[in-house]
């Protein structure tokens, strides 16, 4: 059989993908080293899910034995605007660029099934589609298809489209020949690492999730340790300061992609607005966004935090009001807020 390669990549982009990648389905024991020392660390914080499947994660044949092949895929979500303008508006509410739309998953994932349809086609092999929902080490399988690097803040790293790649995988038994594996480079530079406003990354490559924003703000359930609650400032979902310092980002292009450019009402919402909204408001203001997956109990509860950091008398009979939420991880966090609104306006 001649060389897939070029009539697959031709039509990944045709489908609108922004970069494509082949790779053996395996991977090399530092990807598997990795994450064992992160788990091991315990610093996957409520992310049980990684300790479960590790063994799938770390080896793509553990996930799927007949695969032989992984074909990488990235969608381009470059920003227009500078996603972190934001934080100088203590009234407003910071959402990561990612979000400020529709949901990522549902895009990329019906991409990827068209392309595996025409794989199976065109070649006859069987295939399997994966976007961030299943146990897949997608970003050092990117780097070793050659679609970039895994950077000192642990993200994929493109030199077309900085750090503003969403990824997707397609396995399949087809025997494809691999692309060359991008090489690191980061170089000396260490922007990311000193960007994190809360300090977690303990060493170059590594990150504690446990300190980062996004898992706070996004995947951890409880409440968010008081210490940390000062340094998130007005971030109510995720974090770009990581992303936004690469400096390979000044040759991004503005994403082509209509469906992940930010709603205007998203990219400085009112904490005042969002504090106020119910299950049903919540529901109805992020629908078909990635935001709704985490409920409106920690939505609120990172909003309030961001009241507390705001400074603003004018939103302490707000937090008051929540103080007595019916969920518990809300009230506490209004809770705070008014102690610490009060002591900056005593």
């Amino acid at each position: 059989m001649s060389d897939p390669r070029p009539l697959i990549r031709d039509r990944a982009l045709a489908l609108g993908f922004d970069a494509i990648g082949f790779a053996p389905a395996s991977l090399g024991p530092e990807a598997r080293d990795r994450l064992g020392a992160f788990i091991a660390a315990g610093q996957h914080g409520d992310m049980g899910w990684l300790a479960e499947r590790a063994e799938q994660r770390s080896h793509p044949q553990a996930l799927w034995a007949e695969a032989r092949s992984v074909i990488a895929l990235g969608l381009s979500y470059a920003p227009e605007e500078d996603p972190l303008s934001s934080l100088a508006m203590p009234d407003r509410g910071t959402i990561s660029v990612y979000a400020r739309n529709r949901d990522y998953h549902d895009l990329v994932k019906g991409k990827l099934k068209h392309l595996a349809q025409f794989v199976v086609s065109r070649f006859g092999p069987a295939v399997k589609v994966f976007v961030d929902t299943a146990p897949v080490m997608e970003k050092p399988l990117a780097a070793q298809a050659g679609l970039g690097w895994q950077g000192k803040h642990t993200n994929l790293v493109s030199r077309q489209h900085g750090s503003w790649l969403f990824l997707g995988e397609v396995y399949t038994t087809l025997e494809i020949p691999p692309d060359t594996p991008h090489a690191d480079r980061c170089g000396s530079c260490s922007r990311c690492l000193t960007a994190c406003p809360t300090a977690a990354f303990p060493a170059p490559y590594r990150l504690d999730a446990t300190r980062c924003i996004s898992y706070l703000t996004i995947e951890h359930k409880g409440s968010i340790p008081e210490d940390l609650r000062p340094l998130m400032g007005n971030r109510i979902y995720g974090c770009d300061d990581c992303l936004a310092a690469c400096p390979w980002n000044r040759f991004a292009v503005v994403s082509p992609h209509d469906a992940l450019r930010g709603r205007a009402d998203l990219a400085a919402p009112s904490l005042a607005d969002l504090a106020m909204l119910d299950d049903s408001g919540f529901r109805a203001r992020f629908s078909g966004s990635p935001i709704k997956r985490i409920g409106r109990g920690r939505f609120v509860r990172n909003v309030l935090i961001a009241v507390g950091n705001s400074g603003d008398p004018g939103l302490l009979p707000l937090a008051e009001g929540l103080a007595t939420d019916a969920d518990p991880v809300v009230a506490d966090a209004a809770g705070w807020a008014v102690s610490r609104l009060l002591n900056l306006n005593p």
